[in-house]
């Protein structure tokens, strides 16, 4: 998948719990869980808004793009 989700690295920096941050945002566990694996096919800004919000971030800090080598055309 060529999004990579940071959330993990975001949230040891901060020494902030998953837990923490789902119960501040309104989220369940469960998708704190999903989200932090990288295993969601998208995200609410809104969502996206708190956790940026919580986490004093800016969304490139919790996203990365890494191109796929497949899709270089080479």
């Amino acid at each position: 998948m060529p999004i990579i989700v940071r959330l993990d690295v975001l949230l040891a920096k901060r020494k902030v719990k998953s837990k923490e941050l789902a119960a501040e945002i309104g989220i369940t566990e469960a998708n704190m869980s999903l989200l932090k694996s990288g295993k969601v096919k998208g995200v609410r800004f809104s969502t996206l808004t708190a956790i940026c919000d919580y986490l004093d971030c800016q969304p490139g800090d919790l996203l990365e793009f890494v191109q796929d080598e497949s899709d270089t055309g080479s």
